[in-house]
């Protein structure tokens, strides 16, 4: 985290490990912006409510990793409480849509940004610009989260920025 910190000028977020409050407090004094919470807070979910408390909710990101089945999808309950806790943030990433490159979990997005008022980050499924343009549109998001397409250079950062701007979705140039 220190040798990251060092050298990149944007904010980020560290998760992984993260079992009590010490564990932020070292991430955050070694350069961390954000921490994000997944299995310890569902383990022990009084730990969103001490992360808020000590450092307040824009350090705290709830990582919910879905999977949706016959069933439909089941964070709706959990997200809303992560939420009142103290979650500054919901990171949701849909398995069944990561690293398929199809697009993202639009429908299940949309419904938890209506039900949430706090930030929702979409991860899993980005394969195209158009992809990025319909997670901010019709699944609500606030933020997407996307990796191979970035690393294996199949998006340029720059020319999707321009795209969604095209595309009238506010974003940094």
């Amino acid at each position: 985290v220190k040798r990251i910190s060092a050298n990149i000028s944007i904010p980020f977020t560290v998760g992984g490990g993260i079992h009590e409050l010490s564990d932020v407090d070292r991430l955050l004094n070694a350069g961390a912006d954000k921490i994000s919470v997944n299995s310890s807070a569902i383990r022990r979910p009084g730990l969103i409510d001490e992360i808020a408390k000590h450092f307040g909710s824009q350090v705290c990101v709830l990582a919910v990793d879905a999977k949706q089945t016959e069933k439909g999808w089941f964070c709706g309950r959990w997200t809303r409480e992560a939420q009142e806790r103290g979650a500054g943030e919901v990171l949701f990433t849909s398995m069944n849509h990561d690293g398929v490159k199809t697009g993202y979990a639009n429908e299940a997005l949309a419904a938890l940004a209506d039900r949430l008022s706090i930030p929702v980050i979409a991860s899993g499924g980005a394969g195209a610009k158009e992809h990025f343009r319909d997670v901010f549109l019709e699944g609500k998001a606030d933020a997407a989260l996307a990796a191979s397409v970035f690393h294996f250079g199949e998006i340029k950062i720059p020319e999707l920025k321009q795209y969604l701007c095209q595309q009238g979705i506010n974003v940094r140039l």
